[in-house]
C-alpha cells in the first residue's frame, strides 16, 4: 500500500507566519487605495473578482464595496476547501479579509487630471499591491480560487479563466459606462498584469542559453566552475552541412547572463548563442516558481 503523504504545514515558523500576513496587508492597502481612490471614481474596472464586485458596487451602491467582495468570495471558499492546498486556503482567508476590511475603511482619493494617467497610475498600484500579496504564500482570494477550483475539477487551464473572465467585465463595462471605458480598463489591466510579473519575478527571472560551438569542452567547463551553472550537452546534426554539433544548454539568472556572454565571447567569437526568457524554472538550485 502506498504511504500517504503528510498533510502540508500551515505555518512554517512564526517569522514567516509574520512575514507573508504583512505582504498580504501591504497587497490590500495598495489594492484597496487603487479601486477606492481612482477606478471608482473614474469609472474603470479592473479583473477578476474585484472587477465584478466594483460593477456591482457602482450599479447597486447600498452596501459597501468590502462586503460585495466578501460576498462574492464566500461560495469559492467553500467550493476550494477540497480543491486547493491548506496553507494556500487559510492565508487566502486572511488575505480576503485583509482587502475587504481595506476596501471598506481605506479611501484616499487620487485625481489626475488626464484619464489615460489615471488607468495607468491604476494599473500600476493595482499591479504593485497584488505582486507584494503574491509573494506570500496565499492569495487576495477571488479569481485565484476560482481558477484552481475549475482546473482541479474541470482540467480548465488558468489562463483561461482568466481570460474569459476578464472579457466578461469588459462587456459588462461596456453596457454600464462607455467603450471609452472599456479601453481605460484594458490600459488597468495591461499594465497591472506587467507590474504583477516584475514584482514576483524581478532579479530572479532567469534565462535560458543554447550555445552551438566547436570549443563547446571549455565553453562547458567554464559555466561550470565559474558561473557554478549546470549544463546540458545534447548531441545534434547541421542540417546543411550534415556535421556533428554539440548543443550546451543552460539556465542562469539574469545577473549572471552578462557574464556568460562574455565566457562565450572570449573563448568562441563566432559562437552560435540563443537567448530566451523563461515563464517559470523548477529546481532547488536555479528554480524561481511561486512558493504557493
Amino acid at each position: 500500500m502506498a504511504k500517504k503523504s503528510a498533510p502540508q504545514k500551515i505555518f512554517s515558523s512564526p517569522l514567516q507566519f509574520v512575514k507573508d500576513v504583512l505582504y498580504l496587508i501591504i497587497g490590500s492597502i495598495l489594492t484597496a487605495t487603487a479601486i477606492n481612490g481612482i477606478l471608482l471614481p473614474q469609472q474603470f474596472a479592473t479583473g477578476g473578482l474585484s472587477g465584478i464586485a466594483l460593477l456591482t458596487y457602482n450599479q447597486f451602491p447600498v452596501m459597501n464595496m468590502g462586503i460585495i467582495y466578501l460576498l462574492f468570495n464566500a461560495p469559492l471558499f467553500i467550493l476550494s476547501w477540497m480543491s486547493v492546498g491548506r496553507r494556500f486556503f487559510f492565508y487566502s482567508i486572511i488575505g480576503t479579509l485583509s482587502l475587504t476590511t481595506a476596501l471598506m475603511f481605506i479611501n484616499i482619493p487620487i485625481a489626475l487630471n488626464d484619464k489615460i494617467l489615471n488607468a495607468l497610475l491604476a494599473g500600476i498600484i493595482l499591479g504593485l499591491g497584488t505582486g507584494i500579496s503574491l509573494k506570500s504564500v496565499g492569495s487576495l482570494g477571488g479569481l485565484d480560487l476560482l481558477s484552481v477550483i475549475l482546473l482541479k475539477r474541470f482540467s480548465i487551464n488558468i489562463g483561461t479563466t482568466i481570460l474569459t473572465t476578464n472579457a466578461f467585465i469588459l462587456i459588462l463595462v461596456a453596457f454600464s459606462y462607455s467603450l471609452d471605458a472599456v479601453i481605460y480598463t484594458l490600459i488597468v489591466l495591461y499594465v497591472s498584469s506587467k507590474l504583477v510579473s516584475i514584482v514576483l519575478t524581478g532579479l530572479s527571472q532567469r534565462k535560458s542559453v543554447l550555445i552551438i560551438s566547436p570549443e563547446y569542452k571549455e565553453i562547458e567547463s567554464a559555466i561550470l566552475h565559474k558561473l557554478n551553472r549546470g549544463v546540458t550537452v545534447i548531441n545534434g546534426i547541421g542540417a546543411y552541412t550534415g556535421k556533428k554539433e554539440h548543443i550546451l544548454y543552460s539556465v542562469v539568472t539574469i545577473m549572471e547572463l552578462g557574464q556568460l556572454k562574455k565566457i562565450v565571447q572570449n573563448i568562441d567569437p563566432d559562437a552560435f548563442v540563443v537567448i530566451s526568457n523563461t515563464l517559470e524554472v523548477m529546481n532547488y538550485r536555479i528554480g524561481n516558481q511561486p512558493h504557493w
